[in-house]
């Protein structure tokens, strides 16, 4: 029993990742067929709820993806019900200094190292019981989201809290942040000089950088740069690109009557 996606990174290998908005064990176990290292089930923008993360995690469990999940707030005991639940990973929006970035550890790490409860009703299914409570604090990926010019000002602080496993960027929220419009594809240049301080305070500190992301193309070009977790929309939205795509070059093949 171990976290396949933390050996990844932990070898510096980059890990692209899925996004689940739509609350259905079928479009998990679809979107887990497909090729990803991990998939996030989203708590906090998408569609879930506690009931349908579990039938999310049940249906993705016999595919070698890394289950984690964006919680909706840095509360410890969303928190703990996710890890518990069965997530090697939990993803926290909104982390802006070092006080937020150790209750977000102290929420998803068991004693000495945090002050997470236990009772991983379902993550002890993934191995013995007794075995999970003494891995758990070695396996289980902690990682702030970064989104604001303050979180961005104390990245350092951030990053030498005990237990952050790396972090995770929000381009629309930090856009909005800094007065720009929410889009996740950035080209400002002031953007990419703060995710070049980003990546550079990673580095100095031996953590991860993650970054959501709008389209494939621009995914790669983000691995390049330095990011080892790459996500790539999410589920719906994916399938309504592929589903316009379609619907227009049917449309374009079928000449005017399908106009």
């Amino acid at each position: 029993m171990s976290n396949k996606l933390k050996a990844r990174l932990a070898a510096g290998k980059a890990a692209v990742n899925g996004w689940l908005a739509i609350p259905s064990g079928f479009s998990a176990e679809v979107m887990a067929q497909c090729g990803w290292d991990s998939v996030t089930v989203d708590m906090q923008h998408g569609v879930q709820d506690y009931q349908s993360m579990v039938q999310c995690f049940q249906a993705m469990q016999a595919h070698p993806v890394t289950p984690m999940v964006r919680v909706p707030w840095n509360e410890p005991g969303i928190i703990g019900k996710v890890l518990d639940g069965g997530a090697w990973g939990v993803i926290c929006p909104m982390i802006n200094n070092a006080a937020e970035a150790k209750a977000l550890a102290d929420a998803c790490l068991y004693p000495p190292k945090g002050k997470r409860s236990n009772g991983p009703i379902r993550a002890a299914m993934y191995g013995e019981a007794s075995n999970y409570q003494k891995i758990a604090n070695d396996e289980v990926l902690v990682i702030p989201m970064i989104e604001t010019r303050e979180g961005i000002d104390n990245i350092d602080e951030i990053l030498s809290v005990p237990g952050i496993s790396g972090i995770y960027i929000g381009p629309s929220d930090m856009g909005l942040s800094l007065g720009m419009i929410p889009i996740l594809d950035r080209e400002e240049p002031e953007i990419m000089k703060i995710y070049e301080k980003l990546l550079a305070s990673c580095k100095k500190h031996g953590k991860f950088a993650g970054l959501h992301n709008g389209s494939a193309g621009y995914a790669g070009r983000m691995i390049q740069m330095g990011f080892q977790i790459v996500t790539i929309a999410n589920d719906s939205g994916l399938m309504a690109k592929a589903a316009r795509e379609a619907v227009t070059a049917a449309r374009k093949g079928g000449g005017e009557n399908a106009n």
